[in-house]
């Protein structure tokens, strides 16, 4: 009997692609004792071969990572990125933030420099053009001057808008001369010339040079944080070409809203050494099936009917329905292995769910382990880890600070101080 169920189930994933037929061909040409052994050995093959559809985080299941649409496992950082990486992307895309914006067919960089003595800053105009038009957004850099180029540079995704251009400014939100201070360049993008925060505008920036203004959107099409994401990019195209700028040692940054499209454009693109993503809570560093989690933070459907301009039509089908996806967040944050990941929490951020966010933190660990990489740095996977410290792995960042929903002087202190730019050396032959 367990020879013919393992002719079956062999059968079966050969209809779908998972095994090759000729195995199961020679079992049943093999005289009978050898069929029966040959059935046993095709029943342990594929116990080794197939993945759990879940995982457990904080006592509930998610989709595993890595579990290839087929069901078999993924056992290398060569299946990762050839073939599971880009099933997720694809998922996410769909279900989730929405197709990206296509590459422009022409873009241009003007940019103008000043001095201002410790500091040189410059604005660089980065023109786009699509199908439909073209348009131009504004970066701004800010270089610290020395004998050693800069540690790294942080790109930052600004919602608010609040990013002059003096060099000497200085927030909680935007430290810009304490980020040179410590050696590093800062560049800002403004969120709203990409995509207006705004339900009845947010298409006036780069959205309308490449779909008809006149027309609806199609329904898988991005909206507003995934067009702020594919702008970090055409940033970081600039930033490959300034030769103040290490490309290799680029970091994306945002916080709440931005700290979505951060991750979302860490996920997509490589080129970022660090992604950071700070107080990100629902479609961001949030697993989504927590719902609420018990504290009344943001869900699918909350955050869909709160701001029906950042996500595709196709997000709506998961309103109240999280369970349906077929991703999750810990997912997203497993696309960005094997460079840094950074997740910052608040301890009364409840809109966000910081225990979403951390379980998040700790299910992406299972890419991360493929490249010998999945120290998290916490002591333990249990709710909740030490407060205002910050947990580094070798390529994996998490903190959770005291207080609410907001990028600090504190969550800074943590970035600057994190050496977000370089990480332990993978084991050999990986």
């Amino acid at each position: 009997m367990r020879s013919a169920r393992a002719l079956l189930v062999a059968a079966t994933l050969f209809a779908t692609g998972g095994l090759a037929m000729p195995q199961v061909a020679a079992a049943a040409e093999a005289p009978a004792g050898a069929s029966a052994e040959r059935g046993d050995d095709i029943v342990g093959g594929l116990a080794e071969m197939l993945a759990d559809a879940t995982i457990t985080l904080g006592g509930n299941d998610y989709p595993n990572p890595l579990r290839l649409l087929d069901g078999n496992a993924v056992d290398s950082p060569e299946s990762w990125e050839n073939v599971r990486r880009e099933e997720l992307l694809a998922d996410f895309r769909e279900h989730v933030y929405g197709e990206s914006l296509p590459l422009p067919t022409e873009q241009t960089f003007d940019v103008s420099t000043s001095d201002t003595g410790d500091v040189v800053r410059k604005t660089v105009t980065i023109g786009v053009t699509g199908p439909e038009g073209s348009g131009s957004f504004d970066l701004r850099l800010f270089v610290p001057q020395g004998d050693a180029p800069p540690r790294g540079t942080f790109l930052m995704i600004d919602h608010r808008g609040s990013v002059g251009d003096d060099p000497g400014q200085s927030s909680g939100y935007a430290p810009v001369s304490t980020i040179t201070g410590a050696g590093y360049a800062f560049a800002v993008i403004d969120a709203n010339d990409l995509a207006p925060d705004d339900s009845g505008s947010y298409r006036d920036g780069v959205i309308n040079l490449f779909h008809p203004s006149g027309r609806d959107l199609p329904d898988d099409a991005g909206r507003a944080i995934s067009s702020w994401a594919w702008g970090a990019s055409r940033a970081m195209d600039y930033l490959e070409t300034d030769p103040d700028i290490d490309p290799t040692k680029v970091g994306v940054i945002g916080h709440s809203r931005s700290g979505k499209a951060s991750l979302w454009a860490g996920a997509q693109d490589t080129r970022f050494a660090a992604v950071i993503t700070n107080n990100s809570g629902s479609t961001g560093a949030k697993l989504a099936r927590r719902g609420d989690g018990g504290v009344g933070a943001e869900t699918v459907a909350r955050i869909n009917s709160s701001f029906p301009h950042w996500f595709p039509q196709t997000y709506r089908e998961y309103n109240d329905n999280e369970s349906a996806l077929p991703v999750d967040q810990h997912e997203l944050m497993g696309l960005v292995a094997p460079r840094r990941l950074v997740v910052g929490s608040a301890t009364d951020d409840s809109n966000a769910d910081p225990q979403g966010e951390f379980l998040a933190y700790v299910g992406a660990a299972r890419v991360y382990e493929l490249y010998g990489l999945g120290d998290t740095g916490l002591g333990s996977d249990d709710w909740r880890p030490e407060t205002d410290r910050a947990h580094r792995g070798p390529a994996m960042s998490y903190h959770l600070r005291s207080g609410g929903h907001g990028l600090t002087g504190a969550d800074w202190e943590v970035y600057l101080d994190g050496d977000l730019f370089s990480r332990a050396a993978a084991p050999a032959g990986l």
